[in-house]
């Protein structure tokens, strides 16, 4: 078992875990433990030709509910079947899963967004982007990999190691700054986060850097603290630049399911949010949770879903895509 002290390595963004081919591939291998949850609960979906009645319905609204995709949007989507039932639009299972198919799209429209950086004008200041989460969600990695991301599209890339008070989380920035050639503004352990940002806001100004990649503390036994420190670096950073930080991004677990939920309602609350990147969908048979945080009663305004991770490869930082996440979340295994 490997000690949670101990900073990870850079995922290989070399090495294939997927024996899958493509990229949709490995988006569809990423999210099997939610899609057999699925296949679970309804029995033979997809094979079945019976005719749609309460007891189907039943199944599905359950197994809907098993995989997160939360109370709010399952019953939306029941009721839409239940009519479409009842008028004799859904003939057979076949028909259901269609429509199922569309609703979960329709459920998702408009919440994925590109976060697209452009290369910095002359006269211009660098993006500071400011990447928010309590511990062991994946945010320094997330990071790192987005860091690459940038890096190869031409971008003058630099990372803020803001999470001071975890040395692992330090370490680790380093290593993927090291490995990727992107410098890493750092201080030693225990030193302040703003001075942290603050010290690399100015240093992405003096040497024309594009993006800022900030990582934050995240504590969750101590909410409160953490929400105050977060507070305190986006105030030191605007006396640098007052449009900074331009985005903040909350990452997020997705094997938490619904307390993902508060999770964005309480950072929103203090930093207000631009976009979530959830995580570990291939660990966990809850990815459904993406519905969930689709709904706008979730926050005061829907926060887009800018990347989901499907597994340890940079490539498995995907962007998130609504129709081709439904895609590989029921494309059956013989691609029915």
């Amino acid at each position: 078992m490997t000690d949670p002290a101990t900073p990870q390595a850079p995922a290989d963004p070399d090495s294939d875990q997927d024996p899958a081919p493509g990229l949709f591939g490995r988006l569809r291998s990423g999210l099997s433990k939610t899609r057999a949850q699925l296949a679970t609960g309804l029995g033979n979906l997809l094979l079945g030709e019976k005719e749609i009645n309460e007891s189907a319905l039943e199944d599905l609204e359950a197994a809907l509910l098993m995989t997160d995709v939360g109370m709010e949007t399952t019953q939306a989507i029941i009721a839409e079947l239940t009519v479409r039932a009842g008028r004799r639009e859904l003939a057979n299972m076949s028909a259901l899963y269609a429509a199922l198919h569309q609703l979960l799209v329709q459920r998702l429209q408009g919440v994925g967004r590109n976060l697209v950086v452009e290369p910095r004008a002359a006269s211009a200041l660098p993006k500071v982007i400011f990447f928010v989460g309590v511990n062991g969600v994946g945010k320094t990695t997330t990071i790192g990999k987005l860091a690459k991301r940038y890096k190869s599209q031409g971008l003058n890339v630099m990372l803020a190691a803001g999470d001071t008070f975890r040395a692992a989380a330090v370490e680790q920035l380093q290593a993927w700054g090291q490995r990727e050639d992107i410098p890493v503004i750092a201080q030693a352990q225990g030193s302040d986060s703003a001075s942290v940002a603050f010290d690399a806001v100015q240093s992405a100004h003096a040497k024309g850097v594009d993006v800022l990649l900030v990582d934050t503390a995240g504590r969750l036994q101590a909410k409160s603290q953490l929400m105050d420190e977060l507070a305190k670096i986006q105030r030191v950073v605007k006396r640098l630049d007052p449009e900074a930080p331009h985005e903040v991004i909350l990452v997020l677990d997705g094997g938490v399911g619904q307390n993902a939920l508060s999770q964005v309602k309480l950072f929103n609350a203090t930093v207000p949010l631009t976009g979530l990147v959830v995580t570990k969908l291939d660990g966990t048979a809850k990815a459904g949770v993406l519905f969930a945080l689709a709904a706008d009663s979730v926050a005061e305004q829907r926060v887009p879903i800018c990347f989901i991770g499907v597994g340890e490869g940079v490539e498995d930082l995907r962007e998130f895509k609504p129709e081709e996440f439904v895609e590989a979340l029921l494309q059956a295994e013989d691609g029915l």
